[in-house]
């Protein structure tokens, strides 16, 4: 249930309404707008009669049931954009759009710090690079794990640039989140919900990719037990979902975009290189997902994809992601976005 305050609500109301609604049992979700507080009680949901009666509460305007099922997530309890603090001055979910880059996998120290350097320098805002890799076969490289975390470590420190990695299990939680700026879910455990659970404990903010047949409320549910756990910094992202077509990897959904952000308070990135799985089409579904309203992007990037260990044909090398960065520009520049 969403209980919204009166305009001019005072705060002796407001903190009053609040504890009658803890008092019956329920969570409280605040939320404050310029004008008005609103309160999603989020609980079982037999007792919803008692809420009701909220109405006759002083300050209290009018009581709404939350008819979707991902209660947290949605843009009924909370109609305002979530904006999320990435560090180092990084933000996405407002005017400025995110472009998180990177290898798919950290390889060596030559290859994460020439990476880190040359993103950074097209304007790139965080690194991404698989430490721990999640493979069809149990015969591909597994990433360099505890080994690639300290690199990581080390080019967020030279070129003071966020980093972003997968999180694989329960177990490497807390290792990664020594390293990290912020834990990515991959599409293969968008419904593990034990971590998902787990991962909603910290306070780290996650990125969740979609799964390869997850539906958009699946999506959003697997972001609700993110979200239930009192981890508020969730963050979407589209990478494509599997059809009957095979002249992509994937089939690159970006009308999940709109749709996301008509649903959702929360950030929606685009990924087009797992989208499309070919490098040169890239360039071309990154400004796509832009135009569609994406908050950000993330791209994969190698100085030698014909030599990476993992998706080197969908990587651009550092050339070919500078010369996206201009078009982008002039793209985000023309729907009043920046970067």
């Amino acid at each position: 249930m969403i209980i919204s305050m009166k305009k001019g609500a005072t705060a002796e109301q407001i903190e009053h309404v609040k504890e009658i609604i803890e008092s019956f049992g329920y969570r409280v979700h605040e939320s404050r707008g310029t004008e008005r507080v609103i309160f999603g009680a989020i609980g079982d949901e037999r007792g919803k009669e008692k809420l009701t009666c909220l109405e006759a509460q002083p300050g209290v305007e009018k009581v709404i049931p939350i008819l979707t099922p991902y209660k947290l997530a949605s843009r009924e309890t909370k109609p305002e954009p979530t904006k999320i603090d990435l560090g180092m001055g990084v933000t996405v979910g407002n005017k400025q759009l995110l472009i998180i880059a990177g290898p798919c996998a950290v390889e060596s120290r030559e290859q994460i710090l020439d990476v880190a350097q040359a993103i950074k320098e097209s304007g790139a805002h965080m690194l991404r690079g698989g430490a721990f890799k999640p493979r069809t076969s149990p015969y591909s490289f597994q990433g360099l794990q505890n080994d690639g975390l300290v690199l990581l470590g080390m080019a967020k420190e030279q070129y003071g640039i966020p980093v972003i990695t997968e999180v694989m299990d329960i177990a490497s939680i807390e290792i990664i989140s020594d390293y990290v700026d912020c834990l990515q879910v991959g599409a293969r455990n968008i419904q593990n919900f034990q971590l998902l659970k787990e991962v909603g404990k910290t306070k780290k903010p996650v990125l969740l990719k979609r799964g390869l047949s997850t539906t958009i409320e699946e999506f959003l549910m697997s972001a609700e037990y993110v979200l239930s756990g009192g981890n508020s910094q969730v963050i979407l992202c589209e990478r494509g979902i599997r059809t009957f077509e095979t002249a992509t990897r994937n089939t690159l959904d970006l009308s999940a975009v709109p749709v996301l952000k008509e649903k959702t308070h929360l950030p929606v990135i685009v990924d087009p290189s797992h989208g499309t799985g070919h490098a040169r089409y890239v360039e071309p579904m990154a400004y796509a997902a832009i135009a569609a309203g994406a908050d950000g992007l993330m791209i994969e990037v190698h100085p030698k994809p014909e030599e990476a260990l993992s998706d080197g044909p969908q990587s651009l090398r550092p050339a070919e992601f500078r010369k996206m960065m201009e078009g982008l520009k002039r793209i985000a520049s023309a729907i009043g976005r920046e970067i």
